[in-house]
């Protein structure tokens, strides 16, 4: 999911390509951030990025 959000995806376009709701794709990227500790898409790539995860 984190792949796709630092492609520039939208989270609509998240759920569409991987048949789930919209409200699902918030709910794992909220899971995301704080796994990551940051706040929002962008530190959560970079965060992920930095980590050897993307």
């Amino acid at each position: 999911m984190l792949r796709l959000v630092a492609q520039g995806r939208t989270n609509a376009e998240i759920g569409r390509r991987l048949f789930i709701g919209e409200s699902t794709v918030k709910t794992h990227l909220l899971r995301a951030f704080g796994k990551l500790g940051v706040a929002d898409r962008t530190a959560a790539v970079t965060s992920a990025m930095r980590l050897g995860l993307l």
